[in-house]
């Protein structure tokens, strides 16, 4: 009975210290064995592992790729325009023995702070670099920007036991004191852009406009001198024709153009004329004249 007294609480400790030895590591976490703070093994193979019971522990550390949002930090290209930077890295531990002795107990939270202390430094020194203007960030140079940023915080992560994957620009934005300034210069530049649009196409319209002009005066001054020429020739062919029509029977052609007259000035019913009797006008309407017509012929 005494012997039972014994073993059951023996059995008991030989249990917990059994189950306290053994501890698994999952695949997406790296373990560290510590003893007394002080690192006994390193366990990054998923499975059962083992460990001295109440003396040694184990530390777990995440083993995936993880993401840290930056604080916005102002940066001052070489154009001088200040611009505000939101920023984001992926990181993962590369080497958790280095990582444990670089942050000690503070762990995960002490290494982002550290890291962050890398990034910033790291975005404001490409970005404010000579060359780099406002302009290029928010081009696609954008991303060649990027790569330098994410090669110096590799660099400088390393004696942490970080392995920066890739940093990224979240956002790139004017500060708030200076977006009123900005957009009213941006509207200035736009208001004179306009400007010269409007100018440039108010002197094209005045230059097609002149043209037009020149060409109608050109087109009527020749349409009017050929007017004038056929005009002319016209009337030195009707001139031939009636000087030949005069020459061949001029007391024809002189009764013909009284008889014309007659009609035109003798038009309606209430036409007066008030002319000497004796007027050569009515030569064909006098009676003698019939007569000497008639003698004529006789003749």
């Amino acid at each position: 009975m005494k012997a039972t007294k014994f073993l059951i609480p023996i059995g008991v400790i030989a249990v917990v210290g059994v189950l306290s030895s053994v501890f698994i590591v999952d695949e997406r976490e790296k373990a560290l064995v510590l003893q007394f703070g002080q690192i006994k093994s390193v366990k990054e193979d998923p499975g059962l592992a083992f460990k001295i019971p109440f003396i040694q522990e184990v530390v777990r550390y995440d083993d995936r790729t993880l993401s840290l949002d930056t604080d916005i930090v102002e940066v001052t290209p070489s154009d001088d325009r200040r611009l505000v930077v939101d920023a984001f890295a992926r990181y993962r531990i590369s080497d958790v023995v280095q990582f444990r002795q670089a942050v000690g107990v503070g762990g995960m939270r002490a290494a982002e702070d550290r890291l962050e202390g890398i990034l910033n430094p790291a975005i404001r020194a490409v970005l404010g670099s000579d060359g780099v203007t406002s302009n290029t960030i928010l081009s696609a140079d954008r991303a060649e920007l990027m790569a330098r940023i994410t090669s110096q915080a590799r660099q400088r992560a390393l004696p942490l036991g970080l392995e920066v994957v890739d940093v990224r620009l979240k956002q790139t934005n004017l500060p708030e004191q200076n977006l009123d300034a900005t957009f009213a210069r941006m509207r200035a530049e736009r208001e004179r852009e306009a400007a010269d649009e409007i100018a440039r196409g108010e002197e094209a319209a005045q230059r097609v406009r002149a043209l037009a002009d020149r060409t109608v005066v050109e087109l009527i001054s020749e349409a009017t001198r050929e007017a004038d020429i056929v005009r002319g020739q016209a009337d030195a062919e009707r001139n031939a024709i009636f000087a030949s029509a005069f020459g061949a029977d001029p007391e024809f052609f002189e009764f013909t153009r009284s008889m014309t007259a007659y009609e035109r000035s003798l038009q309606g019913g209430n036409s007066s004329i008030v002319m000497s009797p004796d007027s050569e006008f009515f030569n064909y309407l006098r009676s003698d004249q019939g007569s000497r017509s008639d003698e004529g012929e006789t003749r």
